[in-house]
């Protein structure tokens, strides 16, 4: 197997192939990696500024709610979003919650005073086979860790909320790409960003291939093969096209299309949430403060950005499985990475091939 991830799509990629091809994005990761203990956090930043006073607007699709997220009701009702998204384990919401909440009053004393309550936003997979989710060891410190490293070039792989995470059997985690698009009349980036932690090994596929029957194959060993579907996927999609919340939630259901492509069935166990904003425009907190007179793109030209969504989203997973490293954590459970399984992918016989 190549170290190079198979291409998804013909649409081109941004520079980085990252979210962070949308301008302004960045991205930063705090990984916890010590025996029993393998997981983290993960902070995407939409803008560098404070977004509790300059919001920008965004949509949640829910394709499967078996999650305990924070933030998605307010989300829903106002389509916006006001501080950092954060992803982390099942059990660490609760703590990087509060640590969004405090950096918010850090720098905003009056929230909750003079000023409105702020929405902390924080999505979760459950990593508890790799990591001893039960000792709850992510804290404040962990989430300003990693938003103080925010970056555009973005690590993959077993990092941040990701270093727990399986999918498909194998070592799952972060996995983000790119696609560039043009969509009436304008140049566009729409970037993905995946916290991957889903799939039996059988339905794997990629790039149309199915792989999936050779790797359950492989992963017979008892130490490796995967236990009815409890895992979850968090898609997060970035773009500068001038959207509406609206919009917004057209383009996150298309995350679904990406994900299906690679074998998920959106299982009875799998928080499966799609979030999608864009950075075209911010809308402010203070009511006395004009809200932008912003011309959003017609939804006839946004076909192009519908599969922008579906092409990256697969390839981020892609990228998640290709860039992931075997990890072994809690009682010695081990997710081998994907390279190690199947380093003869591009050569398996026809007939697992449909």
């Amino acid at each position: 197997m190549t170290d190079v991830p198979p291409r998804i799509g013909a649409l081109p990629s941004g520079p980085r192939d990252a979210i962070t091809d949308v301008a302004g994005v960045t991205v930063g990761h705090c990984t916890l990696a010590e025996g029993a203990i393998q997981t983290g956090v993960t902070v995407i930043r939409p803008h560098a500024g404070d977004l509790y006073h300059d919001r920008v607007p965004a949509a949640a699709a829910v394709l499967n709610g078996f999650g305990k997220s924070i933030g998605l009701m307010q989300l829903e009702e106002l389509g916006l979003i006001e501080t950092p998204i954060a992803l982390t384990n099942t059990f660490g919401v609760p703590a990087v919650a509060a640590a969004q909440i405090r950096a918010a009053l850090a720098v905003n004393p009056g929230i909750g005073r003079e000023l409105p309550t702020v929405n902390p936003l924080v999505f979760e997979c459950n990593d508890g086979t790799l990591n001893d989710m039960a000792r709850m060891v992510v804290g404040e410190a962990h989430y300003r860790q990693a938003h103080d490293s925010a970056d555009v070039t973005v690590a993959e792989g077993a990092v941040g909320a990701g270093r727990g995470m399986s999918c498909f059997g194998v070592k799952g985690g972060i996995g983000t790409a790119s696609r560039q698009v043009e969509a009436g009349g304008r140049a566009v980036t729409v970037g993905t960003l995946v916290l991957a932690n889903f799939g039996r090994p059988a339905q794997l596929r990629f790039g149309g291939r199915a792989v999936g029957p050779v790797l359950a194959e492989r992963l017979e060993d008892p130490g490796t093969v995967a236990k009815p579907e409890k895992g979850s996927i968090i898609l997060t999609i970035a773009t500068d096209a001038p959207l509406d919340a609206r919009q917004l939630r057209r383009l996150a259901l298309r995350a679904g299309a990406g994900l299906a492509r690679t074998g998920s069935v959106f299982g009875h166990g799998s928080g499966d949430i799609a979030l999608a904003f864009s950075t075209a425009y911010t809308l402010p907190q203070d009511p006395g403060t004009p809200m932008p007179a912003v011309a959003m793109l017609h939804d006839a030209h946004l076909d192009p950005l519908f599969e922008a969504v579906a092409d990256g989203i697969e390839q981020a997973i892609v990228n998640a499985l290709w860039r992931a490293e075997t990890v072994t954590g809690r009682n010695g459970h081990t997710r081998p990475a994907l390279t190690e399984v199947l380093p003869d992918w591009a050569a398996l016989p026809s007939q697992a091939l449909p």
